[in-house]
């Protein structure tokens, strides 16, 4: 599946980005869906986790509350909304996405490594 992030840009502290990210795939429901994050001179991080259906999401602690993930299995697009954002939260922000069936307990869907497919980036960043 290739993915196609979108959506960033600058904009001042308390404001509010959305991000896009489309795949290409009409069997986009097989897939669940990841956002990252990664800043200059820091590792990418896990921000938020989508399951196949959107029932089950999880959020890294330092965008919980202010993010919110979600899908439209009909459009195959999975969005990021980023309210209240911070000057921390500038980064390049990327979509992932994989077919592999696992446990949200064993944290695998916080892991970079357990995404196969990952879109291109986009970049946020927020001024103070």
């Amino acid at each position: 599946v290739q993915l196609q992030a979108s959506g960033g840009g600058l904009v001042q502290v308390g404001g509010s980005l959305r991000l896009s990210c489309a795949a290409s795939e009409s069997t986009f429901s097989r897939y669940v869906m990841g956002w990252f994050r990664q800043a200059p001179g820091k590792e990418r991080e896990f921000v938020a986790y989508i399951s196949r259906s959107g029932g089950n999401t999880d959020y890294a602690e330092s965008v919980k509350g202010r993010f919110t993930i979600s899908r439209d299995n009909a459009k195959n697009t999975v969005s990021l909304q980023m309210d209240s954002l911070k000057p921390e939260d500038t980064a390049v922000y990327y979509c992932a996405a994989d077919i592999k069936y696992f446990l949200r307990s064993s944290g695998l869907h916080r892991r970079r490594g357990t995404y196969e497919y990952w879109g291109q980036g986009t970049q946020v960043t927020v001024s103070s």
